[in-house]
């Protein structure tokens, strides 16, 4: 089928329909013993994504994907032989008795109808987090990993680090005894952090790059440059999730794990003033500075007592202080001798004391009975990173520490915060079996946008 009538069924009926499918527990698609992988988003992050799979001995990257045809041109003279794309649909149809597997780094509305339709072909996948844009697509991606029994991944990779594994131990063990609260925060500057309204005019769009292509499922916008894309995407609610979809999901997994939460039965958001109070931005974009609030069922690392998790990501300097960590955070980092609190991290309390990680570092610890001997710190094996974990889970036909089935609910507890953006200062509660905000039912319709027309993925209503 060439790329033309593919296309033109595939407007008119399901993508899946034209996939090779492969069953779990076939003989893996291989060369020399070699898992064949696809890189669907080579740019920014999927050019760290390519160059770790590509670092995997026993990985073959055979096909790369981009809707920038010069992405395609530099990045495919690295890798000889590699069979290029611009549309992923093309290269799942082409490419569907030839791979294995696929990682998928594009923005984040495009998440879903391409790890979907990968999953139903029988591929393995690896996703960039936040996993998806809409609470909704969470379940369908979690339950297309379980029935079609592959092998996924969160594109969690610090998680793989020694200093999340440790907080996750250090939470396993009791170390600061009985867990009385969670503070995260990422008050760093960022690209996502511009504020920004609608161009007025449209720019030409460069011979490069297919721009219906990179707006797939979301409502049509004229091209603006530098506007939308590279970058900039995750400020605009059409494409991205806020600066908690980009950093949110990575310093929660190791609280989020160590702790055994599941899924926080109400949310709440305070956000920045001038983004509430600016129709034009609040409609369209993400706010600049957000304090958001879950609180999670209590489990017997919490004493049975619900748990509060606070997320602070106004910019230092710069924000109003109830977007910023409490005072009470910031004099923890001075007792352990630091200047400042560091920009980006997390801090759970205890009955017993605090563990403080700096995202990407070694934890610290702080114990409330000064006179008392500090725990040791564990000792933990090397395990390879999170890219290899995630091939060698392919390989070995095992589930891999950020599956869909394990990391979904955290993610899902994301993007309730996304939605409590949207209804600023307004406690909202969650029925996570039934899939619904139970006392402000007009905030459902943030569950899940409209696909745009012949962007339909089965399987969403």
């Amino acid at each position: 089928m060439n790329r033309r009538s593919f296309l033109a069924a595939s407007a008119a009926t399901s993508l899946t329909a034209f996939l090779p499918q492969r069953t779990w527990g076939q003989t893996p698609v291989s060369f020399n013993g070699k898992l064949q992988h696809a890189c669907i988003g080579i740019g920014g992050m999927g050019g760290a994504d390519l160059s770790n799979f590509k670092s995997h001995e026993k990985t073959q990257i055979v096909a790369i994907c981009d809707v920038d045809k010069d992405r395609l041109i530099k990045a495919a003279a690295e890798i000889p032989g590699v069979r290029t794309y611009t549309d992923w649909r093309e290269l799942l149809a082409k490419e569907g008795d030839k791979i294995d597997s696929v990682n998928i780094a594009v923005p984040d509305h495009m998440h879903t109808i391409i790890a979907t339709n990968a999953m139903r072909a029988g591929k393995h996948v690896y996703c960039q987090k936040p996993l998806c844009h809409d609470m909704a697509e969470c379940r369908l991606l979690r339950d297309t990993a379980k029935e079609k029994e592959v092998i996924t991944q969160l594109g969690i990779q610090f998680s793989a680090g020694l200093g999340d594994r440790m907080t996750v131990q250090m939470l396993k063990d009791n170390i600061i005894g009985t867990i009385e609260h969670i503070y995260l925060f990422s008050n760093r500057e960022g690209i996502s952090r511009i504020e920004v309204t609608r161009p007025k005019e449209a720019d030409p769009v460069p011979p490069s790059l297919d721009w219906d292509l990179w707006l797939g499922t979301a409502p049509y916008r004229p091209y603006a440059n530098k506007i939308y894309h590279p970058l900039i995407w995750r400020i605009w609610q059409d494409f991205g999730s806020a600066w908690i979809g980009d950093i949110g999901c990575h310093l929660h997994s190791s609280s989020w794990k160590g702790i055994g939460l599941t899924v926080p039965i109400s949310v709440k958001a305070e956000v920045q003033e001038s983004w509430k109070n600016t129709p034009a931005r609040f409609k369209d974009t993400w706010p600049q500075g957000a304090h958001i609030t879950w609180t999670y069922p209590g489990n017997e690392k919490t004493g049975g007592k619900p748990l509060t998790v606070d997320w602070y990501d106004g910019m230092a300097g710069k924000a109003a202080a109830n977007l910023l960590p409490p005072p009470e955070i910031y004099d923890l980092a001075k007792e352990l001798g630091l200047k400042n609190l560091f920009m980006e991290g997390s801090v759970v309390a205890g009955s017993e004391g605090w563990i403080l990680l700096h995202h990407s570092a070694t934890p610290r610890l702080v114990m409330r009975n000064k006179s008392a001997t500090k725990p040791a710190m564990p000792k933990l094996a090397a395990c390879p990173s999170h890219y290899h974990e995630f091939l060698n889970s392919c390989l070995e036909r095992k589930k891999s520490s950020a599956d869909f089935s394990i990391i979904a609910p955290m993610v899902e507890a994301i993007l309730l915060g996304n939605i409590a953006e949207r209804v600023p200062d307004t406690l909202l509660n969650w029925d996570a079996p039934n899939m619904q905000i139970t006392n402000v039912p007009a905030a459902n319709k943030y569950l899940l946008r409209t696909y745009r027309k012949g962007w339909e993925l089965p399987g969403l209503a």
